[in-house]
């Protein structure tokens, strides 16, 4: 049986587990966490420790959100398992333990490490001391809530998605792959939408001061991103939506985000330009030869003769190809204009567990939706049977 020995964030604050299982302690410094990480070898650009350096920074002090990371380690031999990049928050009530996102991380996953599982039964013995630490802290928690995790390892199934308590998440990625040959990869796309790129830079170069960019200035980065904010604001009011990548913390923390991150070349800003007027903005994350896009803008109905959205897309690859990036990943959300690209979606399972008897109504909630989802018919006839959307898609 799992003990919590001391307080949740004290440095040295273990929980002890049977020798067949795993030793987890909870800090509440992201930094102090990942500074003793031995080797940091992140699944998706999202774990790269720059992502939640930014992320805490920008959290931490938020109203019901409390950093807490579970490092877990092998209780035989001491090797490093998983570091997970945690928060405890407040929702109706219920304490809810679930990845730093905030609807802002678009995979999460553990940092893995040499003792990682290797099967089903080593993740739920995993699975299993950790939801007892977690009982067993300070405060509690009734839900533990995983979302958005990747299903795949390479060509393995993950971890995570081994647990009886992991089921498809409604969201999945969308990636396109490129081979050494840029050009030739563009002739695999429809005829329409290769022309249609085509006839956009012509039209956009008509202009005698159009270009593109990637910008490597943190000033003019900066200056870039506060032009994304301001046209993602106004297009999602143009469609009554609510819009929170503005709000003051979500704001700051892509802030934290740019400023840190395009010295080092691990975010990247990419902008259509005409002149000083900005028309069209791209902000993305680098790791390895992977290319994550996690914000889109452009200017509007002023430029639409051009498609800019699409082409500070395809614009971006170009320039990201001839620096070695093979993998173009367009995140989550099944948008039209991805199709276009010919993306390849990529599955992701969300997993709950309740920790509480307070947790459970939700827990049950979660595991139904799960289910639903193994039966896509019978989820659309009950959508269609609500009035509900069947996806987020845009045209």
């Amino acid at each position: 049986m799992t003990v919590l020995a001391t307080h949740v964030g004290q440095s040295g604050a273990r929980v002890k587990s049977r020798a067949d299982g795993f030793h987890v302690e909870l800090l509440s410094d992201w930094k102090q966490a990942v500074a003793r990480w031995c080797d940091i070898d992140p699944p998706t650009p999202f774990q790269q420790p720059q992502w939640y350096d930014a992320w805490y920074d920008a959290f931490a002090g938020a109203d019901g959100v409390e950093p807490l990371i579970a490092m877990i380690t092998d209780a035989a031999t001491g090797e490093q398992a998983a570091l997970l990049p945690l928060v405890r928050r407040r929702q109706n009530g219920l304490a809810i333990v679930e990845f730093a996102d905030l609807d802002l991380t678009d995979y999460n996953a553990p940092l893995w490490g040499a003792a990682a599982p290797r099967d089903a039964a080593a993740a739920r013995r995993m699975w299993r001391d950790l939801k007892s630490a977690l009982r067993r802290m300070n405060g509690g928690a009734d839900l533990i809530r995983l979302r958005k995790v990747p299903a795949m390892m390479g060509d393995k199934p993950y971890p995570l998605a081994l647990l009886d308590d992991a089921g498809p998440c409604s969201l999945n990625g969308n990636i396109v792959t490129v081979g050494e040959d840029y050009d030739a990869w563009r002739f695999t796309l429809e005829k329409t939408v290769r022309k249609e790129l085509e006839r956009s830079w012509r039209v956009f170069t008509r202009e005698a001061s159009a270009g593109f960019s990637i910008v490597a200035d943190n000033d003019e980065a900066l200056r870039i991103l506060s032009t994304t904010e301001i046209q993602q604001g106004t297009r999602m009011r143009s469609l009554g939506l609510n819009f929170i990548l503005n709000n003051d913390t979500c704001a700051a923390f892509y802030r934290n985000l740019v400023r840190d991150g395009v010295g080092n070349g691990y975010a990247l800003v990419s902008a259509l330009t005409v002149g000083d007027e900005v028309v069209a903005t791209l902000l993305g994350i680098r790791q390895g030869s992977r290319y994550v896009m996690i914000r889109i803008s452009n200017a509007g109905d002023k430029w639409s003769n051009c498609s800019p959205g699409r082409l500070v897309i395809e614009r971006t690859m170009a320039a990201l190809h001839a620096e070695g990036i093979r993998e173009f990943d367009f995140s989550i959300g099944n948008y039209a204009y991805k199709r276009r690209f010919g993306v390849v979606p990529q599955p992701l399972v969300d997993l709950s567990a309740a920790l509480s008897w307070r947790g459970w109504p939700l827990a049950l909630r979660d595991r139904a939706a799960r289910e639903l989802r193994k039966h896509p018919e019978i989820e659309a006839r009950l959508r269609r049977a609500l009035g509900k959307p069947l996806s987020s898609e845009e045209n």
